[in-house]
């Protein structure tokens, strides 16, 4: 049972990473597509993340396992952050 909510899990993380991607090809600007992917992607790593916990025994690669997924959810923010801000700048000084 453990195994099939685990590939149930990592499956919805990959569905989720696909609309991120298919967000970042369809949406038109660049603050949507900022959202669609930090958004979709912290969600996608999130199941991913539950899957491979729910399959792993070992403790200690299961907290490893959580703090990537802390540590890419901070990148995933502080990036989106900062393309925004410089998206809105360069928007700023075109008028």
């Amino acid at each position: 049972m453990t195994n099939i909510l685990a590939v149930l899990a990592i499956f919805s993380g990959l569905f989720f990473f696909l609309s991120g991607s298919i967000g970042l090809l369809r949406l038109p600007d660049i603050f949507t597509r900022l959202h669609a992917l930090a958004k979709a992607d912290n969600i996608g790593l999130a199941f991913i993340a539950l899957g491979v916990i729910m399959l792993e025994s070992d403790i200690l690669n299961n907290i490893k396992i959580v703090i990537i997924w802390l540590l890419v959810m901070a990148a995933s923010a502080i990036s989106s952050h900062l393309v925004a801000r410089h998206a809105l700048r360069e928007h700023r000084s075109d008028d």
